[in-house]
């Protein structure tokens, strides 16, 4: 099923929305300063071409651990992307979202959409995983919540 999305959404928006991360990239990558923000343009620009099947997660809920994407120097990564190119790659991914859901069958299209608009605002700290990888890092994360909260028993007898 993933491949049948993938292929209707490289016509209806995708390719042209993955066109769109490539400007970022490009322009970021002439600033100098926004480099570390060109790469991941890169990836993000792969994953708006070709995104069912694959899923956007905290590097943190991979990891277990915070990195400098994940911690006070990824807020500000994201702040300064969010003003300079964050909120416009959102709002296409927005406006192909309306478009998209205008039809019945565009419906999974147009979540998508509205998927990656989320990615497009706050995208530092992030990684791009198969679906069923973002699944188990959810479920070790859940464990590891669950180890932790044991023998914190709050009735005084643990």
């Amino acid at each position: 099923m993933s491949l049948i999305l993938n292929l209707i959404w490289v016509v209806f928006g995708g390719l042209l929305m993955a066109l769109g991360w490539l400007l970022a990239a490009v322009i970021m990558a002439i600033t100098i300063i926004g480099l570390p923000w060109a790469r991941a343009c890169l990836t993000i620009a792969v994953y708006s071409l070709w995104p069912f099947g694959k899923e956007a997660v905290s590097r943190k809920l991979l990891t277990g651990q915070d990195d400098l994407g994940t911690g006070t120097l990824g807020l500000v990564g994201n702040v300064v992307w969010f003003v300079l190119a964050g909120v416009w790659l959102a709002v296409g991914h927005v406006v192909s979202a309306v478009a998209c859901a205008l039809t019945i069958i565009g419906i999974p299209l147009a979540l998508g959409h509205l998927k990656l608009a989320n990615v497009a605002l706050f995208p530092v700290g992030k990684a791009i995983v198969d679906k069923h990888v973002a699944e188990e890092a959810r479920r070790r994360a859940a464990q590891r919540r669950l180890d932790g909260s044991q023998g914190h028993d709050t009735d005084g007898h643990g």
